[in-house]
């Protein structure tokens, strides 16, 4: 991975962070994840995610899955900001958790900063270069 930023918060020990991202991938800790991914409580997954026209609310199903674990997913649209395809924020709510919506880098910045306060957060991040 090359041109990554580094973004580790203090938090305490045990707490899975993103440590850095950019240059294809991300890293949680000491793992490297290359391409999109997502967090949920205990699991990092790769994920082909898409939230242009080739959206599919079943690229979510793993978050669907954890909502009795969550109260918020942190989306990450990638390096240019646009807003989330429709009907995606209903879905959600539908399953009780709550959509936050902004570029890559400030997704991950926040995902680290709810972790630290131990919200109950995921996230699904679209790689950056």
């Amino acid at each position: 991975m090359t041109s990554a930023i580094e973004i580790t918060p203090m938090v305490a020990d045990g707490i899975p962070v993103i440590t850095s991202y950019g240059g294809g991938g991300f890293r949680i800790e000491q793992q490297l994840f290359t391409g999109s991914i997502i967090i949920l409580p205990g699991l990092v997954q790769q994920s082909q995610l898409a939230f242009d026209e080739g959206f599919q609310a079943e690229m979510l199903r793993p978050v669907y899955d954890a909502a009795d674990q969550i109260d918020m997913l942190i989306v990450g649209c990638g390096e240019t900001f646009y807003g989330p395809p429709e009907g995606l924020q209903a879905g959600l709510k539908k399953h009780g958790i709550v959509l936050e919506w902004m570029d890559t880098g400030a997704a991950c910045r926040t995902f680290n900063v709810l972790l630290s306060e131990h919200r109950r957060v995921a996230a699904a991040l679209i790689v950056t270069q």
